[in-house]
């Protein structure tokens, strides 16, 4: 009992303190060290003879030194490539590109609510290929939200649908997918098609109609009405200096590549995240030379990809460090298990569990603005968990991964949504009123998915 006491307090702690605004890491780290510093004291060892240094206070920063290791070589190098990637198909206006052509086809729609549901549709395919939920809306409130507008969307509506378009955390560009897949001990494609598919694809539907009613409703009740000179000279200056239509394919073929060469496609070549992103990157350089005919230009920029991956280790990779420093701590002072054998005598089993370690990550990521921290930190408990449940960690994990971006766009404070309400003009608190009901819904129903599948 007094593990799990000294467990709850120090979440709570933890808690408070990340939502006060202190920076994940430092609290996280901060909060595993004493969780170890506990079970020491316990009697507990941090490791076993063979790993260990010799002294079992040098063994709480031995564990970290090796979790540094193992991840920064692993998932770590995954995201970090995935993180420079998407910002060099950013800097070479690919991305750009990409979202201008896929945008094109909503002029054709004529009801203004339909048109709502359809782009949310486009924009959350463009997230598969687009990772970055910030950088996608920045993208589509240049490009996609002029287009709604001006064919009679209201401001805030529009804006409400590109603020949902990054809430599902999709394909092995996500570094969170990559991290469920990867706790879950299965091959991102496979992840990606068994997984998430069959529980994105009525997710979506279910979001797009629910923007149908919830932005009707809400344009009704405030009357608003849309302002169309506005939509029509901010969308013809962001068609300026786009780079040629073929740059729109370069976001979307590491995507192609995992799924081909995959034991979903073509199983006798064996293609990794990283070797896709390389090769990704290879072929964009390419077209570089050929476009701009500066060879020397085009290697110099290079540097945007690397820095792309320092940004990403410094903010993702220690983040999922640090959760995983306290994830251990909960679990050497025994309080996992107590959790566990709680689980098994309370009558909630398995759906249960999941359920509660869902709304967790999913209340958590709305206060903090970030899906991440909490997803990374109750993420790494998902394998112990389940296994205590007799259940697969993909089972428990897809949820939690789901509930983590889904939540994260119901947020006023999140990264995406305070970016689209500054180009918008609107109160970042007004699109949350609008977007909090759709995405109450997608959390339902994938959660719901999650456990029929």
């Amino acid at each position: 009992m007094l593990s799990l006491v000294v467990a709850l307090l120090t979440t709570i702690v933890v808690a408070w303190l990340i939502i006060k605004r202190m920076k994940p890491q430092a609290v996280l780290f901060a909060g595993g060290i004493f969780l170890l510093a506990v079970a020491i004291l316990m009697g507990y060892p941090v490791l076993d003879a063979k790993k260990s240094t010799g002294l079992s206070w040098f063994d709480i920063f031995k564990f970290i030194e090796d979790v540094f290791s193992n991840r920064a070589a692993g998932i770590g190098l995954m995201i970090m490539t995935v993180g420079g990637f998407a910002k060099y198909m950013d800097y070479i206006g690919a991305s750009r590109s990409l979202v201008y052509i896929a945008s094109k086809p909503l002029s054709m729609v004529k009801s203004p609510y339909v048109l709502l549901g359809i782009s949310y549709i486009i924009g959350q395919l463009l997230n598969i290929v687009i990772p970055s939920a910030a950088g996608l809306c920045v993208l589509l409130m240049a490009t996609m939200y002029p287009v709604l507008v001006n064919l009679g969307v209201s401001r805030l509506s529009a804006a409400a649908v590109v603020a949902t378009t990054p809430c599902l955390d999709l394909g092995s560009a996500s570094g969170s997918a990559v991290f469920a897949a990867k706790t879950a001990g299965l091959d991102v494609a496979d992840y990606f098609v068994a997984e998430q598919i069959p529980i994105a694809v009525v997710t979506m539907v279910a979001i797009a109609v629910s923007h149908y009613f919830v932005q009707r409703y809400f344009d009704r009740k405030e009357g608003l009405e849309p302002q169309k000179l506005q939509a029509v000279s901010a969308h013809e200056s962001e068609t300026e200096n786009l780079p040629p239509k073929i740059y729109a394919l370069l976001p979307m073929i590491p995507i192609i590549f995992v799924l081909v060469f995959s034991k979903l496609g073509i199983s006798s070549i064996k293609m990794s995240v990283v070797t896709t992103m390389i090769i990704s990157i290879f072929i964009a350089m390419i077209l570089e030379v050929i476009r701009t005919r500066r060879p020397m230009e085009v290697c110099k920029n290079i540097q945007v990809f690397f820095d792309g991956m320092g940004h990403l280790f410094a903010t993702v990779v220690t983040l999922i460090v640090a959760g995983e420093t306290f994830a251990y701590g909960l679990t050497k002072i025994g309080a996992i298990d107590m959790i566990i054998k709680g689980a098994q005598g309370s009558g909630f089993g398995a759906i249960g569990v999941t359920l509660i370690m869902t709304l967790i990550v999913a209340i958590a990521a709305v206060i903090m603005g970030s899906g991440n921290a909490p997803f990374y930190s109750f993420g790494a408990l998902v394998p112990d968990i389940a296994k205590g449940l007799s259940m697969m960690p993909a089972v428990m994990i897809t949820p939690m991964q789901m509930a983590s971006s889904i939540a994260r766009s119901a947020s006023p404070i999140t990264a995406a949504v305070v970016a689209v309400a500054g180009v918008a003009d609107v109160s970042p608190v007004d699109l949350v009123k609008r977007t909090a009901i759709p995405m109450g819904i997608a959390l339902v129903v994938s959660f719901l998915m999650a456990v029929i599948f």
